[in-house]
């Protein structure tokens, strides 16, 4: 019998309402809000929109999806984020009488519903709110609101979501962290202590472990955090080690211009999940130089049995192993955003890289399985049950 058949045994009277922020895309946090499905089968499903395609509304189990009165605002379906204002009221507005277990899939306002004293309110935080807490500025520069009229509405609004984030964070029985660098930003933003519990990874899909191993790759998206510029630009010192860039996005265009003259630089684009696994497991490594509030893509890659040359900070602290005495490494950190930082990572790795085995990279990986997301959260529920009665 399985963790799940056995754990709904015990909850399968509970009326349970599962809060996503919105339903657009399948990716990370919709992960999470799938294995909460399985959880808990009788759960009833509510999000600010839903916008989900039809191809990837298989996570959704059938469910039918409760939302707001921002879903049929002008423009919702292509403009939705520019109602963000209004998401603190929408949010308010959902009725969950009369459910046992409340839990949010939070990195906006979901964490925001009113519940009541005899109701159970558990929070899986992915981020708290990075653009209007310690990445506003970051955000603003991004957004080319730097100055101006639209700067001065845009510092307002986030000044107006901190004051509502920290007041809403009260209604939260228990806050789950999806790594310990969000757990130590919700501890920051929250004064609150957060358990933490791994996202879900799939990492069936990742199994095909090769040995023979040449060119080391990066997969991402192509956005300013992701600092994909770096990792090009190392490799572009690098002339007899092959990249291999996976991924699209807003900055594509500067990552070509960046490896227009690079033969050992080869960009792909976005490809199919297949495609990119065949990358994965042919690496010789993945370079990542970016700060993640946990990092999917790093997981897959250790999956694949491909050790990790990442930034030494947020996620990728809980991912990678360091060795010890029972065991070796699974990757290699480097300690800032440079190229240089990246040059002399890749030179450590190099030395080291017979000691990296693939078989403990693929171990590693299995610390954040979607049965482990499940039995965790299990855990958790079962505690804050506890604690209510």
């Amino acid at each position: 019998m399985s963790d799940v058949t056995q754990k709904n045994r015990l909850h399968h009277n509970l009326r349970v309402a599962i809060v996503h922020e919105w339903l657009e895309h399948y990716a990370g946090s919709e992960r999470v809000v799938e294995q909460l499905l399985i959880m808990y089968p009788q759960a009833e499903l509510f999000a600010i929109v839903d916008f989900m395609p039809d191809a990837e509304r298989v996570m959704l189990k059938g469910k039918a999806v409760q939302t707001t009165f921002i879903q049929r605002l002008p423009f919702a379906r292509r403009y939705f984020r520019y109602y963000l204002g209004l998401m603190p009221i929408a949010v308010e507005q959902l009725d969950l009488a009369g459910f046992d277990l409340i839990i949010s899939s939070n990195h906006a306002v979901a964490k925001g519903v009113i519940t009541g004293p005899d109701q159970v309110h558990v929070c899986y935080v992915h981020s708290p709110m990075r653009y209007a807490w310690d990445m506003q500025a970051a955000y603003l520069r991004q957004s080319n609101m730097e100055r101006g009229v639209r700067s001065l509405y845009a510092r307002w609004l986030l000044h107006t979501l901190r004051n509502w984030d920290v007041r809403s964070a009260a209604g939260v029985d228990v806050f789950v962290a999806n790594s310990n660098y969000i757990a130590r930003r919700i501890k920051k933003v929250y004064r609150r202590e957060a358990k933490v519990v791994y996202p879900p990874v799939d990492i069936k899909m990742f199994e095909n472990i090769q040995h023979n191993r040449q060119d080391y790759v990066v997969v991402s998206r192509m956005v300013p955090y992701k600092r994909i510029d770096l990792v090009v630009e190392a490799f572009l010192r690098m002339p007899d080690r092959t990249l291999h860039v996976v991924g699209d996005g807003p900055e594509r265009e500067k990552i070509e211009l960046l490896a227009a003259h690079a033969p050992n630089i080869i960009l792909h684009g976005r490809l199919s999940d297949a495609e990119v696994e065949n990358y994965l497991c042919k690496a010789k490594a993945f370079v990542f130089a970016a700060e993640e509030d946990f990092g999917i893509t790093m997981v897959e890659a250790q999956a694949c049995g491909t050790p990790l040359i990442v930034f030494n900070r947020g996620g990728a602290r809980d991912i990678v192993l360091q060795a010890n005495e029972k065991e070796g490494p699974t990757g290699i950190f480097f300690r800032e955003q440079s190229a240089e930082a990246i040059v002399a990572a890749v030179d450590q790795f190099e030395a080291t890289f017979p000691s990296i085995e693939p078989q403990l990279c693929r171990a590693n990986a299995q610390r954040f399985s979607e049965e482990a997301f499940r039995q965790n959260m299990f855990r958790v529920v079962e505690s804050a049950m506890s604690l209510q009665n």
